[in-house]
Parts: structure tokens; sequence; C-alpha cells
């Protein structure tokens, strides 16, 4: 029977006090938490399945309520994700729940929290790519790894791999629309996908990333590829989730 594996890990990192990033996969999240083993989930290929990481923002407060209320917001409708439309009004929920968990208008001690957030939505003929920040998610086949989501960051200065975020859930004292990258396209046999916050993809090249995804698979590939962030320093949360569509 076709089926979905995801194999995810979730840590603070090397020089963060607490870890900021939440996990949704399907009806299981995993919010502030740290792992040093990575948790391999099996689903059935069918319903609309969720895979998403989100990243709160540093230097404001609440990244990590921000963060948990937009993956539990997510796994709530995970199932209902079939469209693009669904998806970017997902999305456009969350920035609307964050703003309103700030304090909204009011403000308070939590105004301005935000969060990024990238994911993909997998069903049986088709993945979804949806980001907003610079949370990313790329596509491993054969021919190496593509990015499939929108960077909503400049470039890094030469020397300097700490992002300026344009565009993310919440972030600002009064509300702001949003504009989601959301794209669909054709599952492809053998692709895999990585899910991951930018602890992982700042300190790490992509040839990287690339090398360890032919090595490995699953879990394996997920421990690795935190395994890699921390040795290239660890500089911010990593969270990673490797998913692998297996039609037989």
């Amino acid at each position: 029977m076709p089926y979905v594996a995801v194999s995810a890990i979730s840590h603070p990192g090397l020089l963060r006090e607490r870890n900021e990033d939440s996990l949704v996969v399907g009806p299981w999240t995993l919010c502030g938490t740290v792992t040093e083993n990575p948790q391999t989930l099996i689903f059935p290929l069918g319903t609309p399945l969720v895979v998403a990481v989100a990243d709160g923002l540093g230097g404001h407060p609440g990244g990590d309520v921000a963060s948990a209320l937009v993956v539990r917001r997510i796994a709530s409708l995970g199932p209902a994700l079939s469209s693009e439309v669904a998806v970017r009004d997902a999305l456009n929920v969350c920035n609307r729940a964050v703003y309103q968990a700030a304090g909204g208008d009011e403000g308070g001690e939590l105004s301005a929290m935000g969060t990024t957030i990238a994911g993909v939505v997998v069903q049986p003929d088709s993945v979804t790519t949806f980001n907003v920040g610079d949370s990313r998610v790329l596509a491993a086949s054969g021919d190496g790894l593509r990015q499939l989501s929108v960077d909503d960051s400049p470039p890094h200065p030469a020397g300097h791999t700490t992002s300026l975020v344009t565009q993310c859930l919440g972030g600002s004292p009064t509300y702001r629309a949003v504009h989601p990258h959301v794209t669909a396209g054709p599952l492809t046999p053998g692709e895999r996908y990585l899910v991951c916050s930018d602890g992982l993809t700042d300190p790490l090249p992509e040839d990287v990333l690339d090398e360890i995804l032919r090595e490995h698979d699953d879990g394996r590939a997920a421990f690795e590829l935190w395994k890699a962030a921390i040795e290239a320093g660890g500089p911010d949360n990593i969270t990673v989730a490797v998913v692998r569509v297996a039609q037989e």
C-alpha cells in the first residue's frame, strides 16, 4: 500500500537558550522541544498530509508561542488542505491568528511576535509546496537538490548568516497581510522532500545537504543533517523533516 514516511528532529542548536521552532506532521505537533533522535511516522497515502516547520522570529517576544500556535492551527486544518486556494487561505488565517494572539491593536507583552513557515501537502497525485519567510522546502532526486520554496529574505552579505526576513506570519505591531508562496506540482516517484528551518540551511551549503541525502534515508538522513549543522557551529534552532513517498 502506498505510504508517506516522515522522519523529523528538532533541537535548539548550540547558541540559543531555547528552541522556538515547531513542527507539524499530519495531526502530530512538536513545539519548542529538544530531540537528539529522529522520530519517524508512517501515514497511508490518501487524505492530504501536511508536513511543515515554523521558526519563531528571534529578537521578538513569543517566537515559540507564535510557531506553536501556527503548527497547531495547520494540524487542525490539514485534512482540508486539498488545493492551493485552501493552503493560501489557511496561511492567511494563521497570520490573523498570530496577530490576534499578540494582542491585536491593543498590543501587549507579545506584540509583534511572529514566525516563518514552510512545508508540503502530500496527496496521491500531487505535492503542494508553501512558505512564508525563509524556512525552506527542497526536493531531493537523482539529479540533486532543487529549492521549491521562495525565500522571503535578501541574499546574505559576505561573512554573515543572519537572515533579514521580509515577510512572516505576524511579526508586526499592526496587522499586515501576507502573500504566501504556494505551488502545486505532480508527485514524482522516488523524489524526497526536505522541510527545514534556516538553522540547517544557513550553516550548511546545498552540496553538503545533497551529499547527506544521497547517502542516507529517513531517520538516518534527518540525524546526519542535524549532526552536520551542529558540527558547523549550530548557530540557530535546527528543525528537519525528511519526507519520503513510497508507491508500493
